[in-house]
């Protein structure tokens, strides 16, 4: 059966036929706020060119001013999004009383999301709706579910009384998805705000489940590859396409991309993605488990390194990869290319700067013709040193509700603001109380969705984590 949520319409909890879990399971004062918040945050389309990311914070800092928090505790801070599009961050100090001596601890998420087309999607996507003991709506999983599992926290345990021994930091930010202004405006020109011993990450992270639902590992991530864009350009006299010369700026620019293909970069590691293999090594059978198996007793092992190379879902933790992306060439189909032009999308191992791979395609294109220019902005990223004490908290929270089950960390190929607070100085780790099946993964894509059983027990993974970090 279906159940939909209108912004304003949470309390609706008549049963629903069947065994999957339902809303209405879910009674407690705190879990109906999380449910009205969540649907209220879906129902604002927040995507780049709807400007509903401001609305969204105003209506996040009056949960927090309606919680208890004091006004001057609660920054609603304007940005510029990188079309021109305002944009806005969401900054919630809740205050210790500093009997730990430690510096505050950050917890981050944001607010906006990839766009969605409702003519696309089987039901509204700026509705919350619950259906065979799913959660369906866009920001769902990616990062609604985040921002409302933090905003309900801080409000749980204001309502209970509770005084961290330090200070807890929210930061909601409003353009992870398209360029992360704001996340770098947050955490750099508004440091004195945003300033932490680390940031835990509701956008990273979570638990993986089998196929029959059964937990299988919670993956901590503690690391993420650096974003870059570059563009490979030929340019070329041209003329009447009747006259052909040897000289083409297609056919040069192809033979730079050949040679990239047959590029591989060298494997790397770092302390998270040894860990990452030696854990996964141990549930992952057939080659790719006894090739992880070896990369972590022998980093040079190339035959190893191979098989994890045809990997698609490997290849990125063991080395850097540039991949073409787009092409463009020619202005008229009677003309000689005038210029081709090749956009390249590289995801590179934390530790190495933007400038050596671009020297590398240049060398790999091996061609005076071809000029290569980065595009826009790319900030390289540090992987975080795993710490003992959020490795413990993560572990108690996990197995809160799933005994025994290994905690990896792991190193990401995509990016979340956690490459921006790293690059700013800030160890970032992502920890996001989701489990789920890889199967219904379907972040930026359509009907996107998240079990209703880990909306619930996902409030309870962050307040077991801040009672451990910062209870008494």
């Amino acid at each position: 059966m279906i159940k939909t949520f209108g912004p304003f319409v949470f309390a609706l909890l008549s049963g629903i036929a069947g065994a999957q879990d339902k809303s209405s399971d879910y009674t407690q004062e705190y879990q109906l706020k999380a449910l009205e918040i969540y649907a209220h945050s879906i129902s604002l389309r927040t995507a780049e060119g709807h400007g509903l990311v401001p609305i969204m914070a105003e209506y996040l800092a009056g949960q927090f001013a309606a919680g208890g928090f004091p006004a001057s505790d609660i920054h609603v801070l304007p940005f510029t999004a990188r079309n021109g599009e305002q944009i806005a961050g969401l900054v919630v100090r809740y205050r210790g009383d500093g009997s730990s001596g430690k510096k505050p601890i950050a917890l981050m998420a944001h607010m906006d999301v990839v766009d969605a087309l409702p003519e696309d999607w089987e039901r509204d996507p700026f509705t919350l709706i619950e259906e065979n003991g799913y959660f369906f709506g866009r920001g769902s999983y990616d990062d609604k579910f985040g921002t409302t599992m933090l905003t309900t926290t801080f409000l749980r345990l204001k309502q209970e009384g509770f005084v961290p021994t330090r200070d807890l930091i929210i930061i909601f930010t409003g353009d992870e998805e398209t360029g992360m202004r704001s996340t770098r405006e947050l955490v750099n020109t508004h440091r004195d705000l945003t300033n932490a011993e680390f940031i835990l990450n509701a956008d990273a992270g979570g638990g993986v489940l089998d196929a029959a639902g059964k937990p299988k590992a919670y993956n901590l991530q503690a690391a993420e590859k650096t974003f870059a864009t570059f563009e490979i350009t030929v340019r070329n006299p041209g003329g009447h396409s009747s006259m052909p010369r040897r000289d083409n700026a297609i056919y040069d620019l192809a033979r730079a991309l050949r040679n990239m293909e047959q590029h591989r970069f060298p494997v790397r590691t770092n302390e998270v993605t040894l860990q990452y293999f030696a854990q996964t090594a141990e549930v992952t059978e057939g080659p790719a488990g006894e090739a992880m198996r070896r990369i972590y007793h022998n980093p040079g092992d190339k035959e190893a390194a191979t098989i994890l190379f045809d990997d698609p879902f490997l290849v990125g933790i063991t080395r850097t990869t540039c991949i073409p992306t787009m092409l463009r060439g020619g202005h008229a189909e009677n003309a000689l290319p005038q210029s081709a032009t090749a956009t390249i999308n590289c995801r590179i191992f934390p530790g190495i700067d933007i400038e050596e791979i671009q020297q590398t395609l240049s060398n790999v294109a091996d061609s005076d013709a071809v000029e290569i220019a980065v595009l826009d902005d790319p900030l390289a990223s540090p992987a975080s040193e795993l710490r003992e004490d959020v490795m413990y908290a993560i572990a108690k929270a996990v197995h809160t509700h799933y005994p025994d089950i290994p905690i990896v960390p792991y190193m990401s190929a995509y990016g979340t603001d956690g490459k921006e607070t790293r690059a700013a100085g800030l160890p970032t780790y992502g920890v996001m109380g989701l489990f789920l099946k890889p199967e219904d993964d379907f972040s930026h894509g359509l009907n996107e969705r998240v079990p209703v059983r880990s909306f619930y027990t996902a409030l309870e993974h962050w307040y077991v984590i801040i009672n451990e970090l910062a209870g008494s």
